[in-house]
């Protein structure tokens, strides 16, 4: 059946597209001038907004080829949906790692009814433009498609224009209008303290730069860290000996980031223990060996202090002004210490220790080479990103219970920076891990390795065997150490979450008309039951994904808590269908159900999914 046969049998529908545009409705509610026939008058919320209403003035941005094709392939809905690859995954009972295979534009929407606002960290490593790489622009265009984006009055001129941007080598334009939409879903992701980090080079360094300022905007910019990627050489370039890299990292609101940088060893926190509305501190004294701050303390019970045991003038940390105005708002205290007066003052938590913005100890390509070699025994990427210089971004901005997304995983460095960095720190740390299926050329020493191993000769095949192998190690370490301090309990660490739930992207059912006879069929996928259930969880968006649901009907009822999803629901009793209604919410897959009589029955208990 289809989604109108159930809107106008009166049943409640839900689909990927059904989440409320906050800030259209916003707008409606509170500016309904602005919005007419469901098109925006742009002079009237200039007016509304005070700006400028003179269309011939050219404001301030980043303008290229193909950028509303790119906004609308932003709104575009995913014509893709999830299957389980359960031969791939690892322990996917019990994980709550993601690895989606498939294009990451597709992966960024399905995610995102769920983990909208859920994301504390982001980094990706994208294609750097080169010539070398022959970066093509990977999204389908054509007039076709602009039809299905609105985009219907583009002229020839227009066609011609995006094909030659898009189809030339380290083309500017197709790299921009590539990330626009990308960039724009990792936004919706990440949560109100959330950063992202973004690995590039000197190509595409500048116009990433104004794009990241026009979607997180400028004032969330934090810094432009400069990564140094070569121990040496780089003289393969013609000018300059080229040994660094940059990372452009943005907040997604810097309002909201008074807890980044709070990366302390237990150890280290003891001293603070004391604490207040401002936070932990300490008191400590306000005397220095030396310095120029020389002035009379009064104490309460009137003498002065001035000069130390030995008679010499006291320096005080601060300023006579400042230590005043701190003494009248109880950050400073005089008090008697073994019949001494002492003056202590509030030393409080720093809100972290900064991060340099040059990167120069947390490794380099060389060092991500070398850990691939020990894993593969084969060069199979050039060029990888070390562990180290994730786990040290992961652990600049994350606590120990975020979720950290990679949609570029390249081979898998992210996730292994992840596991390695809660095995370090006890952390929960989840990640979420998105690589399309980009087939590896033969000849290289990739598909070599994948044929030999049994694995599609694709880059997700690497990074997936990349986590089951770093996996390994991780627990085999923790394990030799537990057993060298076995009498030790205090000592003994616990093994993170090591395993991953793996998907393959795969088309989503649709309606499609026979022109023979003009009539509409519905066309389905081959995916199974549980897989059904999956997408279901991820279009509501209610329930964790990496949840195992429980299975009530065999490939047809299952539940997460007083939610239950139903699939092949022409095959349940009405006895089944009315136990599971009487206990919780009901959601139904619309793509395998039927308006029988049973459903008909309950339309106002349940809602089709589609």
């Amino acid at each position: 059946m289809t989604q109108e046969d159930f809107k106008q049998a009166g049943f409640a529908v839900v689909d990927s597209d059904c989440n409320d545009n906050k800030l259209l409705s916003f707008v409606r509610e509170n500016y309904p001038s602005v919005i007419k026939d469901n098109e925006v008058n742009l002079a009237e919320l200039k007016a509304i907004l005070g700006l400028p209403i003179d269309e011939k003035v050219n404001g301030y941005g980043l303008n290229f080829v193909g950028r509303n094709v790119a906004r609308a392939k932003y709104a575009q809905k995913t014509d893709k949906e999830l299957h389980l690859n359960t031969q791939m995954s690892k322990d996917m009972d019990s994980t709550q790692n993601l690895v989606l295979k498939g294009d990451n534009l597709d992966s960024l929407k399905i995610l995102k009814n769920h983990y909208s606002g859920k994301i504390k960290c982001i980094y990706i490593d994208p294609p750097y433009n080169t010539t070398s790489d022959e970066f093509v622009y990977p999204d389908k265009f054509d007039k076709e498609e602009a039809e299905v984006l609105g985009l219907a009055n583009l002229s020839e001129n227009d066609f011609a224009r995006m094909e030659f941007s898009f189809k030339s080598k380290k083309s500017h334009n197709g790299w921009l209008s590539f990330m626009y939409p990308r960039l724009l879903l990792a936004r919706d992701l990440l949560s109100q303290d959330g950063v992202i980090f973004i690995s590039i080079d000197d190509n595409e360094q500048a116009n990433l730069k104004l794009l990241c300022d026009e979607i997180f905007g400028e004032e969330n910019f934090i810094a432009d860290l400069i990564w140094k990627n070569k121990k040496g050489g780089g003289n393969d370039s013609k000018f300059i000996a080229v040994e660094n890299e940059h990372v452009l990292f943005y907040a997604k609101s810097i309002m909201k980031l008074s807890n980044l940088f709070h990366n302390y060893s237990d150890e280290y926190l003891k001293r603070y223990k004391e604490e207040d509305a401002e936070g932990l501190f300490f008191w400590d004294s306000f005397k220095r060996k030396s310095g120029k701050q020389y002035y009379k303390v009064e104490c309460p019970d009137g003498s002065i202090l001035e000069k130390d045991e030995y008679g010499n003038p006291i320096s005080w940390l601060r300023s006579e002004k400042t230590f005043k105005y701190d003494l009248r708002l109880g950050e400073i205290r005089i008090v008697k210490i073994t019949d001494q007066w002492s003056v202590q003052f509030k030393q409080r938590l720093p809100k972290g220790k900064k991060p340099r913005s040059i990167i120069d100890s947390y490794g380099t390509t060389s060092d991500g080479s070398e850990e691939l070699l020990n894993f593969f025994e084969k060069h199979l990427f050039d060029n990888p990103k070390p562990t180290n210089l994730i786990k040290h971004l992961c652990d600049i901005v994350s606590e120990k219970d975020d979720i950290i997304l990679d949609f570029f995983a390249g081979s898998g460095t992210t996730g292994h920076a992840v596991m390695q960095l809660n095995a370090d720190d006890g952390g929960n740390r989840k990640f979420i891990l998105c690589q399309i299926d980009e087939p590896i050329k033969k000849g290289k020493p990739a598909y070599q390795f994948c044929i030999d191993h049994n694995l599609p000769p694709v880059i997700s095949s690497i990074t997936i065997e990349r986590l089951k192998r770093a996996g390994k190690k991780i627990s085999e370490a923790i394990k030799a150490e537990n057993e060298k301090n076995a009498l030790f309990e205090d000592k003994q660490k616990t093994l993170p979450d090591i395993c991953y739930k793996v998907f393959d992207s795969i088309a989503a059912p649709k309606l499609e008309l026979d022109e023979t006879t003009k009539q509409v069929t519905m066309k389905l996928n081959a995916n199974d039951a549980l897989s059904r259930i999956y997408n279901m969880i991820f279009t509501i968006g209610l329930d964790e994904p990496t949840q195992t649901p429980e299975e009530v009907v065999q490939d047809c009822i299952y539940k997460i808590g007083k939610h239950y999803y139903v699939t092949n629901s022409v095959q349940i009793t009405p006895e089944q269908l009315s136990n599971a209604i009487k206990n919780g919410k009901v959601f139904i897959d619309g793509w395998t159900a039927s308006l029988n009589s049973t459903l008909q029955n309950y339309k106002e208990d349940v809602k089709i999914v589609f």
